[in-house]
């Protein structure tokens, strides 16, 4: 998948925003990306809101994996910042998408709700240098047949944890690398 992977201008110093806006959009293709990958290779989505759950749950393990990559590239108060950015940012795109399918009303909410408690959930397994332990891409993995259906439960983990999470870490580290800085060890 094709990725911003520099700055037009790359001696412009970027905001926090700005990062957190280029980094999202990445997300969010990649989690398009995933979808479609799936549906090509079987797995059959019934409604559009049920491919927008399953977005859902793709934006959420994603923006974990922001937050455990920042740790090492920003202190505790960028890190925040940067996280929030992000997360607002992917409920700016589930808004605009679901309100698309379900009409006007607050679907940010219920979007930010699931991200939290992901957050929580996930925060429970390891990532190691910037790769998620088995346990929490099982965890995903069950996650994701959960919002697919009982019919490719059986499956669609096995797809999530052999195929598309890794393609999907693959295209966040570049992402990462290109747009968040290292953070300079202090002197």
């Amino acid at each position: 998948m094709r990725i911003k992977t520099r700055w037009n201008n790359q001696d412009k110093t970027r905001s926090i925003q700005e990062i957190a806006s280029a980094l999202s959009y990445t997300l969010w293709r990649n989690g398009q990306s995933a979808l479609l990958n799936m549906e090509n290779e079987g797995f059959q989505t019934d409604t559009q809101m049920q491919r927008m759950e399953v977005m859902q749950e793709f934006m959420t393990f994603l923006a974990h994996m922001v937050d455990r990559m920042a740790y090492e590239r920003m202190d505790d108060e960028e890190r925040a910042e940067f996280v929030t950015a992000v997360a607002r940012k992917l409920s700016d795109y589930v808004q605009d998408n679901i309100r698309d399918i379900l009409g006007n009303g607050d679907h940010r909410a219920p979007f930010i709700e699931r991200l939290n408690r992901r957050m929580d959930e996930y925060s429970e397994f390891a990532v190691i240098d910037d790769e998620p332990s088995f346990q929490l891409l099982r965890y995903f993995g069950d996650r994701m047949s959960e919002v697919l259906g009982e019919r490719q439960r059986q499956w669609a983990g096995t797809q999530v944890i052999d195929i598309e999470a890794p393609n999907a870490i693959k295209t966040l580290k570049r992402a990462m690398r290109s747009l968040v800085p290292a953070q300079q060890p202090a002197t």
